[in-house]
């Protein structure tokens, strides 16, 4: 690469990182109690990367919320407790398997928990009585995502309205809301899947072993490859097979599906992700496939 287009790609990240940063640091100012939604993914972990930037030398003065499905893969979960303890965080999490165990919520027929987040997240922020939420979106990821500006207006009882959007000309964010409504904060919505990882690559970003290569046992499901596991078991007529696969997304087990790949590095990912036609949660994620419009549908009850 010449070195001219190597400038080019490092100003593209400045000006990434610098929007970013601005964007957490208002939030901070303005609101009196944000929040940082973090599950050990990606997106997740670079938004906190930023707030650790944002207010270095000092601590990141927000804790870290995550929903909790019960279904995530262990060795993210090994990441996000380890993380947190690394930065001197303080973890709140709501559990899905809380509200299943007291019948609250039920077991859905196909067996994902992704949907069951919502009330969850939405009873941590009232207990919490978070004001402001950040979430790691991006526009790129989905339509429904796309639609939401950086700083997004929840009603009193957590909705969102694609149909209330307010403008932000110049950089300016409106963070106004009524007692009881709270704002979901976007940092990274201009960024695309390749921005963050050449964004994680130039920074040395540490995440999940599941993001590169590696050999596990897998069966072929909805055109996806599925780990084999407790929450995630093939049919009779599934076949098991040992593949070499990594996964562009570390949500639900059960719902997440992994890509064959060869990329063991971060500099094979950039590769790999720059050639890739298809989004992450379009290629892996089997809950965004129940219906054309299932993101926004909820989004609209109060997803992420």
């Amino acid at each position: 690469m010449s070195q001219k287009l190597s400038d080019s790609r490092l100003d593209l990240l400045d000006t990434l990182e610098s929007e970013s940063i601005h964007i957490i640091r208002e939030v901070v100012a303005e609101f009196e109690k944000p929040v940082l939604l973090f599950s050990g993914g990606k997106d997740s972990v670079v938004v906190l990367h930023l707030a650790t930037k944002a207010f270095w030398p000092g601590k990141v003065p927000f804790p870290v919320l995550h929903v909790d499905t019960g279904h995530n893969f262990p060795e993210v979960i090994e990441f996000r407790d380890r993380t947190v303890e690394r930065l001197g965080l303080r973890l709140e999490v709501a559990s899905v398997q809380d509200y299943i165990d007291r019948g609250v919520l039920q077991e859905r027929p196909d067996g994902t928990r992704n949907p069951l987040q919502t009330l969850p997240l939405l009873e941590a922020i009232t207990k919490g009585k978070y004001d402001a939420v950040f979430g790691g979106a991006r526009r790129d990821e989905d339509k429904a995502r796309a639609k939401e500006r950086i700083l997004s207006l929840r009603d009193e009882f957590g909705q969102w309205d694609p149909r209330n959007q307010r403008p932000e000309l110049w950089n300016l964010y409106n963070g106004r809301h009524l007692p009881g409504q709270h704002v979901r904060a976007f940092p990274i919505s201009n960024w695309t899947e390749l921005d963050i990882w050449r964004y994680i690559e130039r920074e040395g970003i540490e995440l999940p072993p599941l993001y590169y290569a590696h050999e596990r046992e897998v069966y072929s499901r909805d055109g996806m490859w599925r780990a084999v596991g407790p929450v995630s078991m093939p049919t009779a007529t599934e076949v098991v097979e040992k593949r070499l696969v990594r996964y562009r997304t570390v949500g639900d087990m059960s719902c997440t599906g992994a890509v064959e790949s060869p990329a063991r590095s971060i500099s094979d990912v950039v590769l790999e992700v720059a050639a890739s036609t298809l989004t992450e949660r379009g290629a892996t994620r089997a809950d965004d496939r129940i219906s054309e419009a299932a993101m926004e549908d909820r989004k609209k009850e109060g997803y992420f």
